[in-house]
C-alpha cells in the first residue's frame, strides 16, 4: 500500500508554496537593507546604594551577587545617636510649646491690665490736678487771711501806740491832780486794751502764716501726686504697644514651635535613614562595607543591578544614521550566549559619544584629522526574551538594524 501511494497534488502544491514562501521570507530578510555594529553592549539600570547618615555598621544582611527586593534591609548602622537625637528633639518641642503657650496666654493678659492702668492712670490724674487746683485755692484763701492779719496787727499796733501816748500824757496831770482819776484809769484801760488787740493781732498772723505754710505743704503735695499719676498715665498709655510687644513675642514663640517640629521630623527622618533598605528589585554588586566599618554620610556601600529592563547601546558610524529611524526591527546577537534576540530602534542619541567624554577632542588646533564619529542608538529588546534575566549590563553584542 505504501509503494502504491501518491501525494495528492493540493498537499504538493502547498508544500511548495510554504516552501517557496520560506525561501523569500529569508532571503528578503538577508538581502533587505541594513546596517550592523559590533560596537554594541547590553545596558541596564544600575542604582548606586550610598549612606545618608554616618556612624559604625551595625549589621549588613547582604552578599555580592544576591538578588533583593524593593524594600529589603540591606545595611543597618547603630542607630542609638539618632535615638538620642529624637528624644532631645522631641524635649525641645515640648519646652518650645510650653513657652509659646504661655505667650499666647499673656497676649489677652496684657490687653486688659494695660486698659485697666490706663483707666485708673487717668482717674489718679484727674483727682490729683483737682486736688493741685483746690490746694492753690487754699494757698491763695491763707495769703489772703494772712494780709488780712497783718493789716489788723498794724491797726492794733497804731492804737496801741495812741494809747501808751496819751496814757503817758496824762502821767503829769494826774500826779498835779489836774485830771480826774476816772479819766486816767480809762486812759490805762484803753491802753491796756489796745496793747491785748496787738497781741491778738500778732497771734492771728502766726497762725495765717502758719495756714499759708500747711497750704504750700499741701499744694506741693498735691502737686507731687499730680507729676506722678501723669507720669502713670504716660506708661499707661503705651498699652497698645506693650500688647503689640506681647503679640509678637507670642508669634515668636509660635515660630521657635515650628522650628522644633522640624526639628523633631529631621531627627525622625535622620534614624530611618540610619536603616538602608533597597529602593528597587536587584543583584547586589560592588558590596564594600563590613560589619563595625564606620561610615560617612554619603559614602559608597554598594550598587543593585536590575535584570529584568535591561536595552541595548549600539555605537553606529554616524554614516550609517542616514536612514535609520525609531522603530526600526533589529537583531541582536549576544556573544554570551550565540543567540539573536529581536528587538526595535528605541531611539537616537542627541549627540556622538565623543561629545559626552571625560576629555572631548578638541578640534581646534591646527592637527585637525577628521575621523567617523559614533551615535549612540538604544535597542529595546520586544518583551518576553529576557525572562531569566540572562541578559547583563555590558555584555557584548553586535547590532543589526533592518532599514525600512
Amino acid at each position: 500500500m505504501a509503494e502504491g501511494w501518491k501525494a495528492p497534488r493540493w498537499m504538493i502544491a502547498t508544500a511548495a508554496v510554504v516552501l517557496i514562501g520560506a525561501i523569500a521570507f529569508f532571503g528578503y530578510r538577508r538581502l533587505r537593507p541594513r546596517e550592523s555594529t559590533d560596537d554594541a553592549q547590553i545596558s541596564g539600570h544600575v542604582t548606586p546604594i550610598a549612606a545618608r547618615v554616618g556612624g559604625m555598621a551595625k549589621s549588613v544582611r547582604v552578599q555580592d551577587n544576591q538578588t533583593v527586593k524593593a524594600g529589603d534591609l540591606l545595611v543597618e548602622i547603630d542607630p542609638r545617636d539618632y535615638e538620642i537625637a529624637v528624644q532631645r528633639a522631641e524635649a525641645d518641642l515640648a519646652a518650645a510649646e510650653a513657652a509659646a503657650k504661655a505667650a499666647r496666654t499673656a497676649v489677652p493678659i496684657t490687653t486688659t491690665t494695660s486698659g485697666s492702668q490706663l483707666n485708673v492712670a487717668q482717674a489718679q490724674s484727674g483727682s490729683a490736678q483737682a486736688s493741685v487746683t483746690a490746694a492753690e485755692r487754699d494757698v491763695e484763701a491763707s495769703r489772703a487771711k494772712t494780709e488780712a492779719a497783718r493789716a489788723r496787727l498794724a491797726e492794733a499796733t497804731a492804737a496801741a501806740k495812741r494809747a501808751s501816748q496819751d496814757l503817758e500824757r496824762l502821767k503829769p496831770l494826774i500826779a498835779k491832780d489836774e485830771i480826774s482819776r476816772q479819766q486816767y484809769d480809762a486812759a490805762v484801760a484803753a491802753q491796756e486794751a489796745t496793747q491785748a488787740a496787738v497781741d491778738s493781732a500778732k497771734a492771728d498772723v502766726s497762725e495765717a502764716e502758719a495756714n499759708v505754710s500747711v497750704a504750700e505743704a499741701r499744694r506741693a503735695q498735691a502737686t507731687g501726686a499730680l507729676a506722678q499719676a501723669q507720669a502713670e498715665a504716660r506708661g499707661a498709655s503705651t498699652g497698645p504697644e506693650q500688647v503689640a510687644l506681647t503679640r509678637a513675642r507670642a508669634e515668636s514663640a509660635d515660630a521657635q514651635v515650628l522650628l522644633m517640629r522640624s526639628a523633631v521630623d529631621q531627627a525622625k527622618v535622620n534614624l530611618e535613614r540610619a536603616t538602608i533598605r533597597a529602593p528597587v528589585d536587584g543583584v547586589v554588586s560592588r558590596k564594600s562595607v563590613e560589619v563595625g566599618q564606620i561610615i560617612q554620610p554619603g559614602q559608597p556601600l554598594l550598587a543593585l543591578t536590575s535584570l529584568g529592563d535591561v536595552w541595548v547601546t549600539a555605537n553606529f558610524k554616524e554614516t550609517q544614521l542616514d536612514r535609520m529611524r525609531p522603530g526600526q526591527p533589529a537583531d541582536v546577537d549576544v556573544d554570551t550566549y550565540g543567540r539573536v534576540y529581536s528587538g526595535h530602534i528605541d531611539s537616537i542619541a542627541a549627540a556622538t559619544g565623543a561629545t559626552f567624554s571625560l576629555l572631548p577632542p578638541d578640534n581646534a588646533s591646527g592637527n585637525f584629522v577628521k575621523v567617523v564619529q559614533r551615535v549612540p542608538v538604544k535597542i529595546a529588546i520586544d518583551p518576553g526574551q529576557n525572562s531569566g534575566g540572562l541578559l547583563r549590563p555590558g555584555m557584548s553584542a553586535t547590532v543589526t538594524v533592518y532599514l525600512k
